[in-house]
């Protein structure tokens, strides 16, 4: 009962305990997660304006020499030389800008970034882009549809060798009012981009992930996904409602499961700080980190697992040790509950040993001692006086016995006695009888008769009376 009841009372501050300290480590965790997407957005940003600022310069530089297709290679090769962030550059006009050409398309980009060592990567020039057209690709036409500069995933739809990359692309206009007549598209590295963002990365075995409005991934620690893989097509249903969640544009966090794992996923949207003459359209991604269950709770687990075992043993060890206390406390009960058996049984001689205790039950113990011995006493005397009464029982048997007896031999005596003077007393009746009736007999005779039987009944009572006085003599009385 005392296990059972400390077992209670720990499960349930133990309960209150847990609860709190996994959300203590949950809010943690989020406060961690938000400070580094903040942090790593904020990274990811200073670079695209890093890029955003070289396109710049470069676009103003190049607008006086936009008739020499010749200068567009340099000024793509210039680019991508003053950024480190820019894994190739690309200028592109409309059809017929030249006119001894129908397309014309500039691009540079680093022919081998293995390691991501750009410092020392080649730049290559080529006059295309792709398996398509350029005036076919997506950062093309939707930036002259649109007239706007802004980031896009060229790889979207398109089939290349290349590293991952995400395109800032910017108009070009001979003046503001103009439409445009081409458009520069200055690719960022994505895997650069990653390396940088997953130093960043809160927990061993967290990530970073960003995606764009329909769930390309533009940052992933895995290339395969960058390339092929949109977040739309996650089976999990819980991966894919954070996903959609990502899309919306909300801010929060989730739990999922994916690939028989548990995960969470913190998310907010990408929001690019305001800087004067910076575009300032939404690019519609959405950052998140994504961190495995295990980094998150792994040591509260461990430390619950922990705690728990140790709950366990002391429990079992406090069950032990009270076992064992009680089972000290319990043997001079014990041993008083077998003597009072014996005791009940007849053995009132049954010793009870000294107490060493001094609690309740030591003296319990000394008391039920007096007890047995004044009961024992008592029996002792009992016994004494019951064996004297049995034997003044036996005399008193006897003596009645005896007086049974005397009453017996005195009735015998009494009616032998009155036997021996019926007979004398009748034959002096009948004798008397015959002189009142003056009956003719022999006078003499008659008399004589008479006195002889009247001389027989006093023989008779002389023997009584003397039988009498000696048993008065003897004090045993008649």
């Amino acid at each position: 009962m005392i296990v059972f009841a400390m077992g209670i009372l720990l499960i349930a501050s133990m309960s209150v305990m847990f609860y709190h300290s996994r959300k203590a480590v949950k809010e943690e965790a989020i406060q961690k997660a938000t400070q580094t997407l903040d942090g790593t957005i904020q990274h990811i940003d200073n670079m695209l304006l890093s890029v955003e600022q070289t396109t710049g310069n470069i676009y103003f530089n190049m607008l006086p020499q936009l008739d020499n297709p010749q200068a567009m290679f340099t000024y793509c090769r210039m680019l991508v030389e003053a950024n480190p962030y820019v894994a190739g550059c690309a200028i592109a006009f409309e059809p017929d800008f030249y006119k001894d050409r129908k397309y014309f398309m500039a691009y540079v980009h680093r022919g081998d970034s293995a390691g991501m060592d750009y410092a020392s990567s080649k730049l290559v020039t080529d006059e295309y882009f792709g398996h398509r057209l350029y005036t076919e690709q997506d950062w093309y036409k939707i930036t002259m549809e649109r007239g706007l500069a802004e980031w896009i995933n060229p790889n979207t739809g398109e089939e290349s060798e290349l590293e991952p990359i995400i395109t800032y692309c910017l108009p070009i206009r001979r003046d503001f009012t103009s439409k445009p007549v081409g458009i520069i598209g200055v690719d960022a590295s994505i895997n650069l981009l990653s390396q940088f963002v997953a130093e960043a990365k809160p927990s061993l075995n967290s990530y970073f992930t960003l995606i764009d409005h329909e769930g390309a991934f533009i940052v992933h620690p895995y290339e395969t996904s960058l390339k092929e893989k949109n977040a739309l097509e996650i089976t999990e249903q819980t991966a894919k409602e954070a996903v959609q969640a990502m899309i919306s544009g909300e801010t929060g966090h989730r739990a999922f499961e994916m690939d028989g794992e548990d995960y969470y996923i913190f998310y907010k949207p990408f929001e690019r700080e305001y800087i004067a003459g910076r575009s300032d359209s939404d690019l519609g991604w959405s950052a998140g980190i994504i961190f495995p269950e295990d980094d998150i709770f792994g040591d509260y687990k461990r430390l619950a697992h922990i705690a728990i075992a140790i709950a366990f043993v002391g429990l079992l060890l406090l069950y032990v040790f009270c076992r064992y206390h009680l089972h000290q406390q319990l043997k001079p009960l014990n041993m008083l509950t077998e003597k009072a058996q014996l005791i009940a049984k007849g053995n009132y001689n049954e010793t009870i040993p000294d107490s060493h205790q001094e609690d309740e039950i030591g003296r319990l113990q000394d008391n039920f001692q007096l007890m047995q011995q004044s009961l024992a006493t008592n029996i002792g005397e009992l016994h004494k006086l019951t064996d004297q009464l049995k034997a003044h029982g036996e005399n008193l048997r006897a003596a009645y016995q005896k007086a049974q007896k005397a009453d017996r031999m005195k009735t015998a005596f009494l009616h032998n006695m009155t036997n021996q003077m019926t007979a004398p007393a009748e034959a002096i009746v009948k004798d008397v009888e015959a002189l009142c009736n003056g009956e003719e007999h022999d006078l003499m005779a008659t008399t004589t008769d008479i006195e002889a039987q009247g001389h027989t009944i006093a023989t008779v009572l002389d023997n009584l009376i003397y039988l009498s006085d000696e048993e008065i003599a003897k004090g045993g009385g008649v």
